[in-house]
């Protein structure tokens, strides 16, 4: 008599707690047999007490985890930091290995990225972008880049301020940036 095949582990979305995205990833890895993909992003942000750098999931309250779903299920779902697997009715439809290696490798190749994980975003800005004064008494203003010295996280706005074009040095972080594509 022949044993039964093993089933081929698949990629599955496993959601977290929030903000605890790490913490289960962390102690998933610990189960043999089980890859865990927790991509995250960190980047500046202006407070009240100065910029500081925050890191946060790119898939806020999910991780995505490889495994033989038929031997760890359980496993999986009761661990530490997880709230349980993303279900459609009674199915739990595994997420295809195509999407996962495409953000891996997005992540891997972008610019800024400091480990396998962790990709370090930067505003991009350029001389004659549109941009919105977003704090101060300012707020709600539009201008026209007109400089972006180096090294600096100051930019040269060009606004219409009673009339006439005034050239203003505001920071970077009291600014509304505009989209861009992902290249």
């Amino acid at each position: 008599m022949t044993p039964p095949p093993k089933k081929i582990p698949q990629w599955f979305c496993v959601r977290c707690q929030t903000k605890r995205e790490h913490i289960a990833a962390d102690r998933l890895r610990e189960f043999e047999g089980v890859e865990v993909f927790c991509p995250r992003l960190r980047y500046r942000k202006a407070t009240r007490r100065g910029k500081v750098w925050w890191v946060e999931s790119m898939f806020p309250g999910y991780v995505l985890a490889k495994f033989d779903i038929s031997e760890m299920e359980r496993a999986v779902t009761f661990c530490q930091g997880v709230r349980g697997l993303v279900r459609f009715g009674s199915e739990i439809p595994p997420v295809p290995d195509a999407f996962v290696e495409a953000i891996k490798n997005e992540v891997r190749n972008r610019k800024g990225g400091t480990e396998d994980e962790l990709l370090t975003l930067s505003p991009v800005i350029e001389i004659g972008d549109e941009v919105e004064i977003a704090h101060g008494p300012l707020q709600g203003l539009k201008g026209t880049v007109i400089s972006v010295p180096s090294a600096t996280e100051r930019v040269r706005i060009l606004i219409e301020f009673l009339g006439n074009p005034q050239a203003l040095n505001v920071d970077l972080f009291s600014i509304l940036l505009p989209r861009r594509p992902i290249p």
